[in-house]
């Protein structure tokens, strides 16, 4: 290839002024043009020939192996097109290598044999990942930016000068938790922030996260992007980011803070007093004003700089001429060292000549020689230098570049043609972009914050771009309609990354005198607030949306409805009926796709204290999707009916419905549905005796829910999966997969969807009675919020499990757990309860024990209740074992065990001890067998229950106070026989003498 080679070496760690003076010593031998350096820390060699390169490498590292900390030298070569970079980039390469490693980039390495390819990595400058090569393997993971998490942006352009102030920069972040660089719009905060974050990522483990805030315009938006930077869990407002944050080392960077600088100073100051490990690095033109900030000013490039800046940045050589040189040191100069100045003059060194420049900034700063009051002089040079560049563009140019400003955030060029209005736009953009005017990125393009103030500056209210802007994304949005029903990932892959430009056209729609094309756009975009936990945001503008037009009647109105309904699902259910409002207008309109829908969203609401009437809407609303062929509708019912069946335990039923269900949903995107679907088939596969399978699904609800990054329908798909596991012997992992929602509980206050559910049932599991009382306590008071509804129904049995192990009396609680299961019709629950009741009474009340067991059973068994089958097997064991039916209890016993092997259940903690030998019933058989020994009942060896009739006659008698004699003449019998009737009476019921016999309650 063309250009150089540069060959650079350093030791690692911090060697010895003698041992660099020996490489140098070294390097003077190897062949090669030593580059001689201003700020050298280590030699340079430039090659004109790869090969010659790769052998003084060689020879480099041969020679260095006989000097003292020879094994610490580190070797990197790079190729490029110019020394300059070349050198830069090679030292940045070295800055990532191990002792004893020499590193190729892959521009060198191309044709080379015998190189080990150590694969994609980025370097500390922030480009793009590249390909590594290690002349030799040593097997050492290279020190790179990705060792640490992050999400920093890639640079296109290299980092010039600026060493001092990273260096500085360094000092500054090892004192202070919030440091923010300060200063006007182009003056390079954002690339040195970024450099300076890329540099020190090792000291921050958790992770460096970037957050560019350009196109936020409030600061309510803030914790959102925050947590999309990093990839946390979000919901409206900051606590849940904090309590996720409050125990990490991480380092987060706002970049452009200041149209928002007031959120953002209260976001970072609840990060100052919440998560002591997290620093903040932020960008701004004002400082946030908080207490702990450090400020600092960044300042303008020294003229080195600034010369070497606009050499990199232009088409321009080394200058040769002293007029041409001149022309530059005066350029650099007048524009005061601010990057983006110097960057847009040399911008346009493809078309003018460095003297030419100088000329024109001359003439254009003439004008602003006056004291403009409240303009920072480099604030009036650089508008000065923006002023000129446009001016020097042709009127379409112009054009263009005005109407650009309407976009916020990034857009592409679809968009552009849209609102621009020119037939040859894409070559005009392509100019813009070529003078630094527009960035392009990905397939997208965006303006410079500063630059498209600039261009609002200039565009005129009468354009009409912001109405063309207005209909262009109403038209992406309404096109993109049908993606909701078929590929919601293909919806959001299309519709996300315009979000900033979907809420500016929103803000111009319902804000317009007619509102129109603003309603349209809210209701075209109403899945966009289930992303991202923005409801709050979107509920806003659906609402800003219907109140618009009130008294509206129409299919657009019932559209609106349907959108407010839908993300008022998670958000804020009870606090407007759109639901019923909308079903009455899609009835009206005779609308069977939207009433369908609309049935599933008011059966919602019916859902927690009526299950017959939530079930009767949503039979309707199939009925009628299935009438029109509407899948999305007919799924959305349906999802519903599958909870339903679920708690009713119609697992027959349910089955179908699940498999078709959970394929459209997840088929067509519909990921909070459909993760509610999986959680719902995982539970009904541990009931019916499948827990393995259980695990598989739950994993895949909550790979469903993760991608929504919505803390409630995570929290819940978590919680699924972590119950199932300590079902099956995980209590460890269970415990694990819950921590980071335990953290947010307790240090954000988060409400977590059934927290209390799964961290009741892992300590009971467990053996931590009282941590499971006290985890369900708050949802199972008769006065709690739920206590009107089925809620405390599912939890009454893990309480009342977790008392009576603790020795409580829990009847109470069960047989309210019975009578709102008979209430509901919940069958799992009421066995439950029932079994419970039944093991309480097996000591005082055989008959009774008897009964409530088989009962139990019988529900079990009816609903294909495999797994709690299990349970009734060892129930009931237990009573044959206290009625002196040792066989039996041994053959349920063994059979129970042994099935619960086979479907790889785990053992609760209080499970009583019970005989298991011999060989093991099937299942079915077990319960057969069960079903055959009830009438076998043998009398229990203690309590009431098991005195014969005599003991019972011997027992009255000298509760009444007859002595021995005269229970004896009484009987019938002997003084001796009296003596050891009593003697029998009191083992059996645990007393000793008659005073306490005669205190003992009978049942």
């Amino acid at each position: 290839m063309g250009g150089v080679t540069v060959l650079t070496a350093s030791y690692a760690g911090a060697a010895s002024a003698p041992a660099y003076a020996r490489l140098a010593g070294l390097v003077a031998e190897l062949p090669g043009e030593q580059l001689v350096r201003r700020d050298a820390g280590w030699p340079v060699l430039v090659y004109l020939s790869v090969a010659d390169a790769i052998a003084a490498a060689q020879a480099l590292r041969l020679s260095a192996a006989l000097a003292p900390a020879g094994e610490l030298l580190r070797i990197a070569v790079h190729s490029a097109p110019a020394a300059t970079p070349a050198v830069r980039h090679a030292e940045q390469l070295l800055a990532i290598a191990n002792p004893g490693q020499t590193l190729l980039t892959a521009t060198t390495a191309v044709g080379l044999p015998d190189l080990s390819d150590l694969g994609v990595h980025r370097l500390r400058d922030l480009g793009s990942p590249e390909r590594i090569f290690e002349l030799t393997s040593t097997g050492d993971p290279l020190q790179s930016l990705d060792l640490v998490p992050n999400n920093l942006p890639v640079m296109l352009t290299s980092f010039v000068g600026r060493a001092t102030q990273v260096s500085a920069l360094r000092t500054q972040l090892s004192g202070s938790r919030l440091v923010t660089l300060t200063g006007p719009g182009g003056s390079g905060k954002t690339r040195l922030a970024a450099q300076t974050a890329a540099d020190l990522a090792e000291r921050w483990p958790d992770g460096v996260w970037w957050v560019d805030l350009s196109a936020l315009t409030d600061g309510s938006q803030l914790p959102e992007a925050v947590a999309a930077a990093i990839g946390l869990l979000v919901e409206p407002g900051d606590r849940l980011l904090i309590g996720q944050l409050r125990t990490k080392r991480a380092l987060i960077c706002l970049d452009n803070c200041e149209q928002i600088i007031e959120g953002v100073a209260e976001f970072v100051g609840a990060l100052q007093t919440g998560c002591p490990e997290i620093s903040v690095l932020a960008t701004s033109r004002e400082s946030l004003n908080i207490p702990g900030e450090s400020t600092w000013q960044v300042p303008a490039l020294s003229p080195d700089e600034a010369r070497n800046l606009f050499l990199e940045r232009s088409t321009v050589d080394q200058p040769g001429a002293p007029d041409v040189g001149e022309a530059i040191r005066s350029i650099c100069v007048r524009l005061d060292g601010i990057p983006l100045a110097l960057e847009l003059a040399a911008a346009w060194t493809r078309t003018l000549t460095p003297l030419q420049i100088e000329a024109g900034l001359s003439d254009r700063f003439g004008l602003l020689t006056k004291n403009v009051r409240g303009v920072a002089a480099r604030q009036r040079t650089l508008a000065a230098s923006i002023d000129w560049s446009y001016d020097l563009l042709d009127e379409d140019e112009r054009r263009v570049f005005r109407r650009l400003a309407v976009f916020s955030g990034g857009f592409t060029l679809s968009a552009v043609q849209a609102v621009a209005e020119e037939p040859a736009v894409l070559a005009i953009l392509s100019r813009l972009v070529d003078k630094s005017l527009v960035v392009a990125e990905g397939g997208r393009y965006r303006l410079l914050e500063t630059i498209r103030e600039y261009a609002g500056t200039r565009l005129a209210e009468d354009d009409g771009a912001q109405d063309r802007h207005l209909d262009h994304y109403l038209q992406v949005a309404e096109a993109a309609e049908p993606l909701l029903d078929k590929d919601r990932d293909a919806w959001r892959a299309l519709i996300e990354p315009d979000r900033e430009n979907y809420r500016a056209a929103l803000e111009h729609g319902l804000a317009a005198a007619d509102p129109e094309r603003g309603r349209r756009l809210a209701a075209a975009l109403r899945w966009l607030w289930n992303l991202q936990a923005t409801g709050s945001e979107g509920i806003g503008y659906l609402r800003r949306a219907i109140d618009r037009a009130p008294d509206d009647r129409t299919l657009l109105q019932a559209r609106l409805l349907h959108a407010y309904a839908t993300v008022a699902d998670t958000v804020d259910p009870f606090g407007y009926d759109a639901a019923g409002r909308g079903l009455d207008l899609a009835t009206e309109l005779g609308d069977d796709r939207l009433r369908s829908l609309f049935l599933a969203l008011v059966a919602v609401g019916e859902f927690f204290t009526d299950f017959e009437k939530a079930w009767d809407l949503t039979a309707e609303g199939v009925r009628l999707a299935d009438g029109i062929g509407h899948e999305a509708a007919r799924n959305a019912n349906v999802a519903l009916q599958c909870v339903l069946l679920s708690l009713w335990d119609r697992h027959d039923e349910l089955r179908p419905l699940l498999d078709r269900a959970a394929d459209g949903l997840i088929t067509s995107g519909e990921r909070g549905i459909a993760s509610t679907v999986l959680t719902v088939w995982s539970e009904s596969l541990v009931s019916t005796g499948e827990p393995l399978k259980a695990v598989e699904l739950a994993e895949r609800a909550l790979a469903a829910a993760e991608p929504l990054a919505d803390f409630h329908r995570v929290g819940t798909a978590r919680g699924q999966l972590a119950a199932v596991l300590v079902r099956t012997g995980r209590p460890d992992e269970a415990r694990e997969l819950m921590r980071p929602l335990l953290e947010l509980a307790h240090t954000a206050g988060s409400v977590v969807s059934n927290l209390g559910q799964v961290m009741g049932l892992i300590s009971l599991w467990t053996g931590e009675y009282g941590a499971a009382v006290e985890w369900l306590a708050r949802d199972t008071a008769p006065d709690s919020p739920l206590a009107g509804t089925f809620a405390p129904a599912m939890l009454l049995p893990t309480v009342a499990a977790a008392k009576r192990a603790l020795g409580e009396d829990a009847d109470e609680l069960l047989e309210r757990a019975a009578e709102l299961a008979r209430r509901y019709n919940l069958p799992r629950i009421l066995a439950d309860a029932l079994d419970q009741l039944g093991r309480d009474r097996i000591v005082d009340n055989p008959d009774k024990a008897a009964e409530l067991l088989h009962e139990a059973l019988t529900i079990r068994v009816d609903h294909g209740l495999r797994t709690y089958v299990i349970d009734s097997l060892e129930s009931l064991a237990l009573l044959a074992n206290h009625t002196n039916r040792s066989a039996d209890a041994l053959r349920l016993a063994t059979s129970a065990a042994a099935a619960r092997t086979e479907l790889g259940l785990a053992v609760h903690a209080d499970r009583p001890e019970l005989p298991v030998a011999g060989e093991a019933l099937p299942l079915d058989e077990a319960v057969a067998y069960a079903r055959r020994t009830r009438g076998a009942r043998g009398r229990p060896s203690s309590g009431w229950a098991s005195l014969t009739p005599t003991e019972q006659q011997v027992v009255a008698l000298a509760v009444e106070g007859l002595s021995n004699p005269s229970i004896a003449e009484r009987l019938f019998m002997s003084r001796g026989t009296v003596k050891t009737h009593l003697a029998h009476v009191y083992a059996k019921l645990g007393v000793a003498n008659r005073t306490e016999l005669a205190s003992l309650k009978r049942p």
